[in-house]
């Protein structure tokens, strides 16, 4: 399939473009000392995986406050408010994927860039000031008032965006996260774009497990993705 018949990209966030699972990990690390180091990495994601699923969420990161005192218990951490408010507060620091930036501004030469997160507004904002500012439209939880992988939460965004002449066919929907975003944008017929984040690693990490989907396009990086479009349409 070509690239050429395409206006945007739409691209989860967190997962894809910024690397949540480097900043739970710095943050859990860093304030749970000893106790933190009977643990590999793979157990504390799977505690966090484990306690955003539980019962009783609320609006992404806020949630994370809840899911440090559910980790802590689960793994023995210590414990406190401020330990809790600290991992909700660590996204304004989370890292970009090394090749996130780059491969954004060679990609917006050829589309209009859009940010469809889960998180909030004050998250999302950080965020993209660590990515450089790079959207042309930004949506979060807050606009849509839906989480993804609810339809409603893609519904709302292409109502959006067709103001502004982008149609549903005009875009490709680019994530990591099959449970968040292909799957259910597939379902959708959405062109998607699977950007395979944990391609060398076992296991799902932080993101809940799913039944894989067969995206339209496949690439273990965005900087792949960039060269691919690159390849085609030029630089």
């Amino acid at each position: 399939m070509s690239f050429r018949p395409f206006k945007a990209m739409s691209f989860d966030v967190v997962g894809t473009l910024i690397d949540f699972e480097a900043g739970i990990l710095n943050h859990v690390r860093a304030v749970s000392g000893e106790a933190g180091k009977a643990h590999s990495d793979d157990d504390i994601l799977k505690a966090y995986r484990y306690a955003r699923a539980k019962e009783g969420s609320i609006w992404f990161p806020d949630d994370l406050e809840r899911c440090y005192h559910l980790m802590a218990a689960e793994l023995g951490l210590p414990d406190s408010e401020e330990n809790a408010k600290g991992l909700a507060q660590s996204v304004k620091d989370w890292p970009a994927f090394p090749d996130s930036i780059e491969a954004l501004k060679r990609l917006r030469k050829h589309y209009k860039l859009v940010a469809m997160t889960n998180g909030q507004r004050w998250a999302l904002d950080y965020m993209a000031r660590t990515l450089d500012n790079p959207f042309d439209y930004e949506f979060t939880i807050d606009d849509s008032r839906y989480e993804k992988p609810d339809p409603q939460y893609f519904a709302f965004v292409r109502g959006a965006l067709s103001t502004h002449g982008i149609l549903f066919e005009d875009i490709i929907h680019t994530a990591q996260s099959q449970y968040h975003d292909i799957g259910v944008a597939m379902r959708l017929g959405y062109t998607t774009c699977w950007i395979e984040r944990r391609f060398d690693k076992k296991g799902t990490g932080g993101t809940l497990e799913s039944d894989r989907t067969e995206p339209t396009y496949h690439y273990t990086s965005l900087a792949q993705l960039a060269d691919a479009v690159e390849a085609e349409l030029g630089n």
